[in-house]
């Protein structure tokens, strides 16, 4: 019956996808970023899901298994930084897309004011192959830990069906298939979590009992993490404001930012961040709660791989429609996030990348399908935990491209030069933060964005608006 439900669900998520290509046209505008055609709600609830993809359903479910309740100050950090960020990026961004007439996110920078940043953007065409290959490594790992938790599946074969399957739905419906399949797997996931959790506080006897429950385990309802290296309110300040600096590394994400650089007109980026943020709130707060609630009912994954909490809860607790609708839910969020990732890497090579731009079809799909491959090498050869290979490319591309973004959202003026020195810096820094092991004291995109900025803020000049851009071909 779960294999019946799972099948059932994914098909559903892959027919709205499939769908999407009635709406497609023949251009390489409509095929990156849907013609700039996505209404707010599409734009919001698809790039939250972009956001949570496996790195919510297994991640952050499984690092609250083995912290407690601590754990929620993730969540704060990084709502509060994502909010604070979007409030005067997004919409500039927008405008940026609009005005440079490019379909790409390192485009759009490389263009932002009147100069074309040739060996920037084909810098910046590397970091995001390299990076968001090995982000859609962690969700292609995230699919085959869901198959191995409810299927018993070898992770390892799981990891190359959620690959194939990523590679045909890729190549199907471009950008606008990805955005319209987050949207529907954002609605059933937040169904089947919340049943999740209320079957979970009921199995324990109500809200209170479990409260009681936890309290029995030692440390999991203390407030501050255990492994603080500075105690009291200075670790805790600093745990914080590095998560915040997590969510402020949302405007480094391209997968993310695509969906916003998407949204039909600019003015209709308030009514698209209430959808985010209003989404993201609620189903952050639930992922918590059953990330908790795990620690109850599987103790016994403390000695095996807390990552496999919630398809393995879901599979004790609730009846196999709702398991298979689980699992399909966490393989759509895999499938549509590392579709995004893949579309995003086959920007860079065929649009940011070559010397010319290739936009025959047959070519886009090889850069797809070579994408693909290497994502799949990674997820089978690497033996990090999602949680840390999600976060070790979210804060290298973070600290690659939120100083420039910061900086031109501020008005500023830079040389081609200045932004090259700033995304090496602020590479470097993240880079050494974390061979010295200092991340787990601080974010390491927190030191990296803040030293790429500084350089960018000292190479940069101020500039009333952004200059004309110059849309001819290269």
């Amino acid at each position: 019956m779960i294999v019946v439900s799972f099948l059932g669900f994914l098909f559903l998520f892959l027919a709205v996808g499939l769908a999407s290509a009635f709406r497609a046209k023949k251009s390489r505008t409509d095929y990156y970023l849907a013609g700039n055609e996505v209404s707010p709600w599409l734009a919001g609830l698809s790039a939250v899901a972009t956001n949570n993809s496996g790195y919510m359903f297994i991640g952050v479910i499984g690092y609250t298994y083995a912290t407690g309740l601590a754990a929620i100050w993730l969540m704060i950090g990084w709502i509060l930084g994502d909010f604070l960020a979007s409030g005067f990026i997004h919409q500039r961004l927008r405008e940026a897309t609009a005005r440079t007439k490019e379909a790409s996110f390192a485009a759009v920078l490389a263009r932002w004011n009147n100069e074309e940043f040739a060996i920037w953007r084909r810098i910046a065409a590397i970091i995001m192959v390299v990076f968001l290959g090995a982000y859609a490594a962690a969700q292609i790992s995230a699919g085959g830990k869901a198959l191995q938790g409810v299927l018993d599946w070898n992770p390892k074969a799981g990891a190359v069906v959620v690959a194939a399957m990523i590679l045909a739905y890729s190549a199907a419906g471009g950008i606008r298939a990805s955005i319209w399949t987050d949207a529907v797997q954002s609605l059933v996931m937040l169904g089947a979590m919340s049943v999740l959790f209320v079957v979970g506080v009921m199995g324990l006897g109500g809200l209170g009992a479990t409260i009681q429950s936890m309290s029995e385990v030692p440390e999991f309802l203390n407030w501050f993490p255990a492994d603080l290296a500075f105690p009291g309110i200075t670790g805790m300040a600093l745990f914080v404001i590095g998560w915040m600096f997590a969510g402020l590394s949302v405007i480094g994400q391209p997968h993310v930012m695509v969906r916003f650089m998407s949204l039909d007109k600019p003015s209709n980026m308030t009514r698209a961040r209430a959808w985010y943020y209003g989404y993201f709130t609620l189903f952050y707060a639930l992922a918590t709660g059953v990330g908790m609630l795990s620690r109850l009912y599987l103790p016994e994954l403390g000695d095996l791989d807390p990552e496999l909490a919630l398809p393995t809860m879901a599979r004790e607790l609730l009846p196999s429609v709702f398991v298979g609708m689980i699992l399909a839910g966490i393989f759509a969020a895999t499938m549509s996030t590392a579709d995004s990732l893949v579309l995003s890497c086959s920007a860079a090579i065929t649009h940011d990348l070559m010397p010319e731009r290739q936009e025959k079809t047959w070519k886009l799909k090889l850069a797809t399908a070579f994408v693909t491959a290497l994502a799949l090498v990674i997820a089978i050869t690497e033996t990090r935990s999602v949680f840390n290979l999600v976060i070790l490319a979210w804060s290298t591309l973070a600290s690659a491209f939120a100083p420039l973004l910061i900086i031109y959202a501020m008005r500023r003026r830079i040389s081609e030069n200045g932004a090259i020195m700033a995304l090496a810096v602020g590479i470097a820094t993240a880079l050494t933060w974390r061979y010295f092991d200092l991340h787990n004291d601080v974010y390491e995109g927190m030191p990296g964005i803040l030293a790429g900025l500084a350089v960018a803020l000292i190479t940069s000049t101020t500039s009333n608006k952004p200059g004309r851009v110059n849309i001819s071909s290269r």
